[in-house]
């Protein structure tokens, strides 16, 4: 599909960290604090459900770590990822002494890079999950704080965002360099700019600039494909992010808020459509339930121009029962084949 090349059905993408542990018996918290395990567990689920694509290694609350901050992993059955213990700022004190941390060092980097290294041993897609510039800005400090910045300090926002786009390309760039631009495929989340959050006006201003450049530049490295997930109630956002280059083709996936058609409509020429299956109904719903949402999704976008994988919105529950994992499979078996 990245080669433009036909497929012979639609693939089934992965969107599951903790899920993967369960499956194999091994806690949440190692999806996150061990690389090895973290792969092994997902090659594993990934072999049993048929997924295709390969392992990544990543968190939603991106940047907090890395810029010096404190997370706390999960520990429970409720806990689905690591979340923050502490913030790097809390006032604009804090920012003024804030500094670019180092890629080799910071946060949760260097298991990530151990885990790219598993991904080239075994043959596997070379990844790099990272923040949107927004997001990693909104984990750096509280994101209420700096959508209050946005307002009524709007120099500070720019500040915080400067600092997480400039990372972002830091990071990428030494990927590029340990594993060669065209292997590997940058994953960008970015949740915090959610329309439930910023209005697109806020986005305009404080969201596109920022994911314009930093795409521009990673593009620049030498790097093919980018994989923007649009997380969240963002429809108002999408002629926004419909600027932003990511590739030939990009990689978009999208929260079940985001009608698959409106998508095509703006991603469909130049991106691979992803998603985005309910991850609330994967994991309270029925098994027909799942499998109904998933048929109605591969039947708007299983002729997208650039390709289409069905994936979960947004992260599979680690609780979400097997079966209901399997139906997305079934429903591409029964509905998702060309020809």
């Amino acid at each position: 599909m990245l080669l433009g090349q036909p497929v012979d059905r639609v693939p089934l993408y992965h969107f599951m960290f903790g899920f993967c542990a369960r499956n194999v018996g091994y806690p949440i918290a190692n999806i996150y604090k061990d690389p090895e395990k973290s792969f092994m567990a997902q090659l594993w689920t990934f072999e049993q459900y048929d997924i295709d694509g390969g392992p990544d290694f990543g968190y939603a609350s991106y940047g907090g770590w890395e810029f010096g901050a404190d997370i706390e992993f999960p520990s429970s059955e409720w806990e689905q990822a690591p979340s923050h213990g502490s913030f790097a700022v809390q006032s604009e004190e804090d920012l003024s002494k804030l500094t670019l941390p180092d890629v080799k060092r910071a946060g949760m980097l260097p298991l990530a890079l151990e885990f790219s290294n598993l991904q080239d041993k075994f043959g596997k897609p070379i990844s790099i999950v990272l923040g949107g510039g927004f997001t990693i800005a909104g984990n750096i400090c509280p994101v209420e704080k700096l959508c209050r910045w946005m307002i009524k300090r709007p120099e500070l926002a720019h500040q915080l965002l400067r600092l997480a786009t400039d990372h972002i390309l830091e990071v990428v760039q030494y990927w590029a360099d340990t594993f060669g631009a065209a292997r590997v495929i940058p994953n960008i989340w970015e949740p915090l700019a959610s329309n439930d959050i910023i209005s697109p006006q806020q986005f305009e201003l404080f969201v596109l600039p920022y994911l314009k450049q930093s795409s521009q530049k990673i593009l620049g490295m030498g790097v093919k494909h980018i994989y923007y997930h649009i997380c969240g109630e963002q429809n108002l956002n999408l002629p926004y992010w419909a600027q932003v280059p990511m590739g030939d083709p990009g990689i978009v996936s999208f929260g079940h808020q985001v009608d698959l058609t409106g998508a095509i409509k703006y991603f469909g020429d130049r991106c691979i459509i992803v998603g985005n299956i309910d991850p609330t109904v994967i994991h309270n719903g029925t098994p027909r339930q799942v499998y109904e949402l998933c048929r109605q999704c591969i039947e708007q976008a299983k002729y997208a121009p650039r390709g289409y994988m069905l994936m979960s919105g947004c992260e599979v529950p680690p609780m979400s029962p097997p079966y209901n994992v399997y139906m997305m499979k079934k429903a591409i078996n029964d509905f998702g084949w060309y020809g």
